[in-house]
């Protein structure tokens, strides 16, 4: 029997490579710095580490941060260091769930009662810092359920990974460990920690378990991450620009419109120099739709319940 297995690149090119090559090892043998910038690889269509195996004939694609299932998996690991950091100063805090999201990524955190506050996140993103540095690695483990039960009862006591756990079954539940953290997770994360040279809390907010409001609520600590220092300094930058343009900010400095809470927020009370200019842009639209030949019809504001 062959122990070779042929891997389609995407430009469709074949190489045949022998079972158990790992994706680092073929960006490896294609060159060095392409092996320095990979972060995961697409197998078969299925985002993996770089480190797993490869054991039939594939299709390969190896991820760059170029590449947005790159950057999930490079927020997905910063997620498990950022909930690392918080735990070396919180030991008693639960982690609930930790994803990448479209920019950076979010960890949902029981504190237990202990106050977290933006005055704890300078010393967070050092410690952040320090474990990635440290060039952590992720080593996936499939566990049974019963273990991973065990696990979260008895030695590291969760019960949101508990819950978790309850609606899975035996054969699709994996541990990462990375330094010395252990978390529930599928996967993927990077090879080596060291690629995530940078680190920034954005903001906290409350979330509640499941979304269900009638569950626990917890704290959502919004983070983001780079692989170069120069690189969160422009998205930093970008986001204070953006809020210089922020239309809720422009149109209190204007005086266009003001928000109340007894009003519902996100429904604007136009103020006159607001309400005048709306009604400027009304005018404008009614004039280029009769230009352009549409008819005006007026119907009423609320309908039967069946419409």
């Amino acid at each position: 029997m062959s122990n070779l297995v042929t891997i389609t690149l995407p430009d469709g090119a074949k190489r045949e490579i022998e079972k158990g090559t790992t994706a680092l090892d073929v960006a490896k043998s294609i060159s060095e710095g392409l092996a320095r910038n990979c972060i995961s690889a697409k197998v078969n269509g299925e985002v993996v580490e770089l480190i797993r195996p490869i054991e039939k004939d594939s299709t390969l694609q190896l991820l760059t941060w170029n590449d947005d299932d790159g950057k999930m998996t490079f927020w997905h690991s910063s997620a498990h260091i950022l909930a690392e950091a918080i735990q070396f100063y919180y030991p008693e805090a639960q982690l609930a769930i930790g994803p990448p999201i479209e920019n950076g990524f979010y960890y949902d955190i029981d504190f237990g009662g202990t106050h977290f506050s933006s005055d704890e996140f300078g010393k967070i993103e050092a410690k952040f810092l320090e474990l990635s540095a440290s060039g952590e690695t992720f080593r996936r483990e499939s566990i049974s359920k019963h273990d991973a039960l065990e696990f979260y009862r008895d030695k590291t006591p969760n019960k949101y990974k508990l819950e978790m756990i309850g609606n899975l079954t035996d054969g699709e539940i994996t541990f990462y460990h990375s330094g010395n953290f252990v978390d529930l997770c599928r996967g993927p994360h990077v090879s080596d920690s060291k690629i995530i040279k940078s680190v920034k809390i954005l903001n906290i907010a409350g979330a509640y378990w499941r979304g269900d409001e009638k569950r626990e609520q917890l704290t959502r600590v919004y983070a983001i991450s780079f692989p170069k220092k120069k690189e969160l300094d422009e998205y930093l930058l970008m986001l204070e620009e953006a809020k210089k343009r922020d239309h809720r900010k422009l149109g209190k400095e204007l005086e266009l419109f003001a928000f109340s809470d007894k009003v519902g927020m996100g429904l604007p009370l136009w103020l006159p120099k607001g309400a005048r200019l709306r009604m400027k842009l009304e005018q404008f639209l009614k004039d280029k739709q009769l230009s352009s030949g549409y008819e005006p019809v007026i119907t009423p504001h609320i309908g039967k319940k069946d419409l």
